[in-house]
């Protein structure tokens, strides 16, 4: 659909798309698994275009571990091939997505990474105590590093186990999970990462990405200004990317 999206591999390139009336789009890698342990795998993915790798998908890699898989990996984090990997990442200019990755992962990220990173599709873990979700002592790191965290609809990271209890989730769950990362990290550092694409079930009033605007408008409810709103809806990521092009 050329005449709707338009591949972007620049954060100019996001504005010029918006520009053009067109939806800017990116490649990422969900999983470093795809790289298989090899540096010049992941720059021949950058000259192919993307722009952002998320670490682990729900298995473990062997330079980084992931919070889904039950059994601990030897290194438990990042090892030192690991934290190549994000040096690397760093010098090229490709984003560090750390959803699905363990806590100490995240850690391990943020000690070594000079680039801001993203949560491309996590949630709040104090709302939602899910291992997908993402825990206080890392959203407090999220201004020093500059990183986002962009908020996943999927309902069982909205509210535990919702689909197992039968609860029902709704858009309103999803706008505290943004207010309370906010109220933590900063309005520098939250956004938006539904995750229509890889969850089964949304909340009521997200059934899909029609339902945006219902979103940003109980945002505004809750007193969040034009500008707030234009960094969640997307001005963040710019921004992230935006730096992670001048390391």
């Amino acid at each position: 659909y050329p005449e709707d999206f338009q591949f972007v591999t620049t954060a100019q390139g996001i504005r010029d798309a918006k520009k053009a009336g067109k939806i800017g789009c990116m490649i990422g890698l969900e999983g470093g698994h795809m790289i298989d342990s090899s540096l010049a795998t992941l720059r021949m993915f950058y000259l192919l275009g993307v722009r952002y790798l998320t670490l682990t998908h729900s298995c473990h890699v062997p330079w980084a571990s992931t919070c889904s898989a039950p059994k601990k990996t030897s290194h438990n984090g990042l090892n030192a091939f690991g934290r190549t990997v994000v040096m690397e990442m760093n010098r090229l200019g490709m984003m560090v997505d750390i959803s699905h990755v363990s806590n100490v992962t995240m850690h391990d990220v943020l000690d070594v990474t000079k680039s801001p990173v993203i949560f491309s599709h996590s949630s709040a873990y104090a709302l939602c105590k899910h291992p997908r979700n993402v825990p206080d002592d890392v959203l407090r790191r999220m201004p020093a590093n500059g990183g986002l965290v962009m908020v996943n609809f999927a309902n069982d990271y909205v509210i535990y186990n919702a689909t197992r209890r039968g609860i029902t989730v709704r858009l309103t769950d999803v706008a505290d999970h943004i207010d309370y990362i906010k109220n933590v990290s900063g309005i520098d550092h939250v956004g938006i990462g539904a995750d229509y694409d890889g969850v089964p079930y949304v909340p009521q009033g997200l059934e899909d990405v029609s339902k945006y605007p219902d979103l940003l408008a109980e945002l505004m409810r809750r007193g969040y200004t034009e500008d707030d709103i234009k960094k969640v809806a997307g001005e963040n990521l710019i921004r992230v990317l935006a730096k992670n092009e001048q390391v």
